[in-house]
């Protein structure tokens, strides 16, 4: 077996390179590249390999710049220092990793599971995990910045109570109670915003976790919420929403 690492740490490539003879003796180590411009230049070469070890992080950016500006068909084995978060993303995608310090019983099972997965097409799998990671990493906004007469303002998101579309407006509602336009639409805010700090209860109305008091059961298999800054018929959690609603209380 042939295989290229891709990692910018001298001696994790190498105890990496040192675990793989270990396990196979006839495994060769073709190429090595320590950053996504050598990895290019490495790959635009035309090199093949049976399998490709590749760090996420690396020293000029994150691999998957690799793929997306090349088509790369070798068999993949990501390696990460990524948090239990990060993790599940990667296993979700279907995808094998190895978390570092990489063990020579972890490198053995990547080994026999990614067997199994050679037939996968290698680019929908870049691609999944690559959304993946970029969902993950995403940088939501932490301030609007409002408009009230001929004052602009910052309001930070933890000031804020909730969203809620009115007459073809959506209006920003502060903890407050102060109400701003926005010149977003709720879809919009939904990619915007943290999603573990807001929830779209209804199709009306955005709400801010601290702003929610309680929940009670509502018919229709609805809930009701109790919240100071919204009314009684806004406060309720759309049926479709609900066990959606209530795995994110419980995050």
């Amino acid at each position: 077996m042939k295989a290229i690492i891709i990692e910018d740490e001298k001696l994790s490539a190498d105890h990496l390179a040192l675990l793989l003879r270990k396990i196979d003796p006839s495994i060769e180590i073709i190429a090595t590249a320590d950053s996504v411009k050598r990895s290019l230049e490495l790959f635009s070469k035309g090199i093949m390999a049976d399998i490709l070890f590749i760090d996420v992080h690396l020293a000029d950016g994150l691999s998957f710049e690799i793929f997306s500006k090349l088509n790369i068909e070798i068999p993949v084995i990501f390696t990460t220092a990524f948090d239990e978060y990060a993790i599940q993303a990667f296993k979700l995608n279907s995808i094998d990793y190895l978390l570092k310090p990489i063990g020579i019983d972890d490198l053995k099972t990547a080994l026999t599971k990614y067997q199994k997965l050679k037939s996968v097409y290698q680019t929908t799998i870049i691609e999944d995990i690559t959304n993946a990671y970029q969902n993950l990493n995403k940088q939501y906004k932490n301030r609007f910045m409002v408009k009230s007469g001929d004052t602009i303002a910052s309001i930070k998101t933890e000031e804020i109570a909730h969203f809620i579309s009115e007459d073809s407006l959506v209006i920003l509602v502060t903890t407050s109670g102060k109400k701003y336009s926005v010149d977003y639409t709720l879809d919009d805010l939904e990619t915007l915003i943290a999603p573990d700090l807001f929830f779209r209860i209804n199709r009306k109305v955005i709400i801010h976790i601290n702003t929610i008091q309680k929940a009670n059961s509502y018919f229709n298999s609805r809930l009701k919420l109790n919240s100071a800054s919204l009314s009684d018929d806004d406060c309720i959690v759309s049926r479709e929403r609900v066990s959606d609603f209530k795995k994110w209380l419980d995050k």
